[in-house]
């Protein structure tokens, strides 16, 4: 399993090379919105997606100064300051590499400590086998199924909940 390096997401920056998972049509599948056609529609997206939330919007690198090989993002839902959502996604050649496991860990970290985080939760397609593996790995319990809880551009979807609690226990690395 491979160390992955969070740091700042700079759309402008990182924007390309993300284009790989953002613009394919595999690795939108399970997203709200349909692949990017260019780059500079990859970039705006990324935009859309920081603001706001730009010091918990980070890019998944492995090595310091090296290309984004993905994304991981804490967000808050709702009004409530300690419920935090996550989001991971990894460009197609980097799959399979730890690098997400590697930086959920962080970014779960990070919420339980720098933002003083009582829950994360992970949203999850219910067919979107390899994240439900990821977070059930970094410790997330399942919830629960939301039937037909999200309008997708592949249609009415339903969501698995995961979530891990501050007082639960995580693997170790």
């Amino acid at each position: 399993m491979r160390q992955a390096v969070v740091r700042a997401l700079d759309p402008e920056r990182d924007g390309p090379a993300l284009h790989a998972v953002l613009g394919d049509e595999e690795g939108c599948r399970y997203l709200p919105v349909p692949p990017c056609e260019t780059v500079a529609d990859t970039i705006a997206l990324l935009k859309g997606w920081t603001a706001g939330f730009e010091d918990t919007s980070w890019a998944i690198v492995g090595a310091l100064g090296g290309d984004a090989l993905g994304r991981v993002t804490l967000y808050r839902p709702g009004a409530d300051a300690h419920v935090w959502e996550i989001g991971v996604m990894i460009v197609p050649s980097a799959q399979c590499r730890g690098f997400a496991a590697s930086a959920v860990r962080q970014a779960v970290d990070y919420g339980f400590c720098a933002k003083n985080a009582r829950r994360i939760v992970a949203d999850i397609d219910p067919d979107n086998t390899p994240s439900i593996r990821l977070f059930e790995q970094q410790g997330f319990q399942f919830e629960g199924r939301l039937r037909a809880a999200a309008e997708t551009h592949i249609g009415v979807r339903d969501s698995v909940i995961y979530s891990l609690i501050d007082s639960d226990p995580r693997p170790a690395p």
